[in-house]
């Protein structure tokens, strides 16, 4: 039998064994055995609340750790989720406000391309499928939108500019 054929992640380095036919995203930047990963974090948000508190958090982290390429869903995806990131990590704002913060950000579009740092951040999804609590989960989540936050540094000014302009501030 042949030895299975690992794949890199193209957002956050993850090394994955292949699944040929695995579906992807069309405009976030995983693999698609990465974004299999992200299904099944999901998937375990979605059927407990305890472990939805922090969903919209795992959604901002995993889509700026995986930005896919310069076009213009990407460009709006990014700056939307690394705007709550901002106010999440730094601002300790409830990521369940993530969703009315989006819908506020979006009626200001001021975005522009962001090259992504390398690497995104040390963490990723596969970190935090091994949480075995809610408590963990949320730890675990919050760390990792940490690290990707952290990993963006070079871009936190004009995210917080963009923050300025969306929130009249």
């Amino acid at each position: 039998m042949a030895p299975a054929t690992e794949t890199a992640c193209p957002g956050c380095g993850l090394e994955l064994a292949a699944r040929p036919g695995a579906p992807s995203h069309p405009y976030i930047g995983a693999s698609p055995e990465c974004w299999a990963l992200f299904g099944e974090l999901l998937a375990r948000e979605y059927q407990d609340p305890a472990y939805f508190r922090v969903h919209q958090l795992t959604v901002d982290t995993y889509a700026a750790q995986h930005p896919g390429v310069r076009e213009r869903r990407s460009i709006q995806s990014v700056g939307l989720h690394l705007m709550t990131l901002c106010m999440v990590v730094e601002d300790d704002a409830d990521p369940l406000q993530g969703p009315k913060l989006h819908k506020r950000f979006v009626s200001r579009p001021v975005f522009h391309w962001l090259e992504p740092p390398q690497p995104n951040g040390r963490l990723t999804v596969a970190d935090t499928l091994g949480a075995n609590s809610p408590e963990e989960h949320r730890d675990a989540v919050h760390a990792w939108a940490r690290d990707v936050w952290d990993a963006w540094a070079i871009h936190h000014q004009t995210v917080r500019s963009w923050l300025e302009g969306a929130l009249g501030e």
